[in-house]
């Protein structure tokens, strides 16, 4: 029995499709979801969010956020994500480096800009990790 997973960010649907089995990032650690899970509703952390759909794994780097799962769907929906095969290293590593430059003059940031900033190297960070272990 396959499961329903939908993957939404702010820009829109980045992921829709029936899948085997689900890995989610979780800050209480990576949780596997199979068919028939029990109704779970969990906070998402940076990081890696597998797919698995028959002999084939996806791998998209995954921002925070919240998934539901219930029944046989799952529902994700988080600030970023990108499969791994999308990752630009190069745009990545300069959009974290400007970041981190940026976070260094905290003191004149408001909190929201610094939470922003903070999240952008968050993210970044979990790309990078993505992208260079499935490379390696």
């Amino acid at each position: 029995m396959p499961i329903t997973l939908e993957i939404v960010t702010p820009e829109g649907r980045v992921y829709s499709d029936t899948v085997d089995t689900v890995v989610l990032p979780t800050t209480q650690g990576e949780v596997g979801i199979l068919p028939g899970h029990i109704p779970l509703l969990t906070q998402l952390e940076d990081g890696e969010l597998r797919i698995q759909k028959g002999n084939a794994t996806e791998s998209l780097a995954c921002g925070r956020g919240f998934a539901e799962i219930a029944g046989d769907k799952i529902s994700v929906l988080a600030e970023q994500a990108i499969n791994v095969a999308a990752i630009d290293e190069t745009a990545v590593e300069t959009a974290c480096r400007r970041a981190e430059e940026a976070l260094a003059q905290k003191q004149s940031l408001s909190a929201e800009d610094a939470e922003k900033l903070e999240s952008v190297v968050r993210f970044a960070y979990a790309q990078l990790d993505l992208k260079r272990r499935r490379r390696g």
